[in-house]
């Protein structure tokens, strides 16, 4: 047997070198909110520490507070103490917190930006940044037109040979379809879309990323990776935790716009896609695309899918209110806390294969995890007797908080009979690797800066992921109040008859 040629000259790149950013600067519109500072500013700390900033890197926030730069200084400092991944290291911050630097302004303020475009220059001139800007829109996207629009009458969007701008935008990306379109057109009117960034964070979590690894460099898998063998696709983002404080942003968004239409679609969409030619960033999100032009809801919808809103119940051993009891919600609320859908994936690969997803606030623990739940043996050798305690296979890929890889299988059970029970064999990234994981923002903010996009969802995945979604929520729509579910329990009575229709059952992580 001949084994292919390999040309060692291909690639002289040394694997295990991390790629360093260049010479750049970022500037973060919305500097004072939480993202910007339990996320964003730690983030850049930790590539900092960890030597992946060039030298002269700068840090530029805008916003409509007062300060002068040491006054920025001490909010990145106090974030940085408080939220940072890695030790603080006065040697590091130092060499960082010279290029800090703060413009004040609104959004709408011409000469706010002038002086940004000014401050900029200066720090291309004393740092050397090169030219090379990312704007970080950690603002609500109404205000994305008026940003966008200044940053191209100021000319810092301007794309030139030698230099780059490029945008960066967090979710969410649109509150429907058309919304998505014109939000799109928007920012597209300024930056092309090879340099526009959307922020979908649970893209940089290793665990994620490892379902490519999963798949693609293990033989072991891709084999039994579709409808001959999988029964069925669980996809589960549960949150302990309430909504109070949070009426502002979520009320009227809902679980189903805020969790599922990105992350979870994402993540189905990495599960089932076809391998592609390459792991560039153009192969990847065009199987992401191939696979989200063959995914829809299934139907009826009023049968396989699910919304609710969480009343007063016990989290551990903490009484705690209802949604509706919450600060800033109106007793009419419609807006669901709790969202479940099936989806179909209409390829060979998966063709009768159900896509379950589901998301929901004060659940009864924190976890993320994508299972493949496999057929059941015939189990021909064995009587009944000896497989009544056995469930399905599954693979369990899970991706918060205790990131790792689960299997789930039978195995006899000691004694002189023949008794097969279910077992799990756990990778955990925690004890597999004695460094730890970085933050998914330090990966997703240092690939921004080195023009890397693959972590990044392009224009037709968002609006595909619309596409999927927008006839469940119409179908909502006309329903009134989401069903309740009381606090610290798996959601209402109707997610789980959308399962039990298809004679499938939810995990219970």
């Amino acid at each position: 047997m001949t084994t292919p040629w390999h040309n060692p000259l291909r690639d002289k790149r040394d694997k295990r070198m991390p790629r360093i950013a260049g010479p750049c600067g970022v500037v973060i519109f919305g500097v004072t909110g939480d993202l910007a500072r339990k996320k964003l500013m730690p983030a850049i700390y930790d590539l900092a520490n960890r030597g992946l900033l060039p030298p002269s890197f700068a840090l530029v926030g805008f916003a409509r507070r007062d300060w002068a730069d040491e006054d920025f200084g001490q909010v990145v400092y106090e974030a940085v103490q408080q939220h940072a991944r890695t030790p603080f290291r006065q040697e590091v911050w130092d060499r960082l917190a010279e290029g800090f630097r703060f413009v004040q302004g609104t959004f709408d303020d011409d000469a706010a930006f002038e002086r940004l475009a000014e401050t900029l220059n200066k720090l291309d001139a004393e740092r050397g940044t090169g030219g090379n800007h990312a704007f970080y829109l950690s603002i609500p996207p109404k205000a994305f037109p008026v940003v966008c629009e200044q940053l191209h009458k100021s000319g810092l969007a301007r794309q030139q040979e030698d230099r780059w701008s490029r945008v960066v935008i967090e979710k969410p990306f649109g509150h429907d379809l058309a919304s998505a379109r014109e939000l799109n057109a928007v920012v597209n009117s300024v930056f092309p879309e090879e340099s526009v960034f959307r922020i979908d964070h649970y893209l940089g979590k290793e665990t994620v990323q490892n379902i490519l690894a999963l798949r693609f460099a293990n033989e072991l898998y891709e084999p039994i990776w579709n409808a001959h063998y999988v029964d069925h696709v669980q996809i589960t983002m549960a949150e302990d935790i309430g909504l109070g404080g949070r009426a502002g942003y979520y009320d009227g968004i809902g679980a189903a716009r805020d969790v599922i239409q990105n992350h979870l679609i994402q993540l189905l969409a990495l599960t089932a896609m076809e391998e592609p030619v390459s792991f560039g960033p153009h192969e990847l999100q065009a199987e992401k695309i191939k696979v989200l032009s063959a995914t829809r809801p299934l139907q009826p919808l009023n049968l396989t899918s699910a919304r609710g809103q969480y009343s007063a119940g016990w989290q551990g051993n903490e009484k705690v209110p209802g949604l509706l009891d919450e600060g800033g919600f109106s007793p009419e609320s419609t807006t669901e806390t709790f969202a479940a859908i099936t989806l179909e994936v209409d390829t060979r690969r998966w063709a009768g294969v159900p896509f379950f997803l589901r998301t929901g606030k004060r659940l009864p623990r924190r976890v993320t995890e994508v299972a493949l739940v496999f057929k059941r043996a015939p189990h021909l050798p064995f009587d009944s007797t000896m497989t009544e305690e056995l469930g399905k296979n599954a693979l369990v890929l899970r991706i918060q908080p205790d990131e790792g890889i689960t299997m789930r299988f039978g195995s006899k059970v000691p004694g002189s009979a023949m008794e097969v029970r279910d077992v799990n064999m756990d990778f955990s990234y925690g004890s597999a690797f004695a460094e730890d994981s970085p933050e998914a923002y330090e990966r997703l903010i240092l690939d921004v800066l080195l023009g890397e996009p693959s972590l990044f969802p392009v224009n037709a995945e968002v609006e595909l992921s619309w596409k999927i979604l927008d006839p469940v929520l119409d179908a909502w729509a006309g329903q009134g109040r989401p069903e309740p579910y009381e606090s610290g329990t798996w959601g209402p009575p109707s997610a789980f008859e959308m399962v039990h229709r298809l004679d499938r059952e939810w995990r219970r992580p």
